[in-house]
């Protein structure tokens, strides 16, 4: 049973490990992070450097490279690592069984442009 401040995003397996998928709320896509070691995360599909979709991105242990530029990205935070500063926005995400849950606290609020 879900709980009402979650939103079911689609399931585990269909992520592939180091994969990600995108998923389009009202406040902009949301990529979906599963990690080589089975984790999830999910942030905004936007690199902070210069809006490069981190889904389209190599992640590697707990972090996705931006296939624009290179930036690392902690799954984690959503912070840049390194040298790098900004953030693509963490997004709560959480496993129910095998289902994949995103908050709609999170996502259901319209980004400012």
């Amino acid at each position: 049973m879900t709980l009402p401040d979650w939103v079911d995003v689609g399931g585990f397996d269909e992520i592939p490990a180091r994969g990600a998928r995108v998923v389009a709320t009202p406040s902009g896509d949301v990529a979906i992070f599963r990690t080589a070691d089975g984790g999830i995360f999910a942030l905004r599909d936007r690199c902070p450097h210069k809006g490069g979709p981190l889904s389209q991105g190599i992640v590697h242990g707990e972090s996705v490279t931006c296939p624009l530029h290179n930036w690392v990205i902690s799954l984690e935070t959503g912070q840049a690592q390194g040298a790098d500063s900004g953030c693509a926005g963490k997004i709560p995400v959480r496993l129910e069984g095998k289902r994949i849950l995103l908050s709609t606290a999170a996502i259901s609020v319209t980004a400012a442009a």
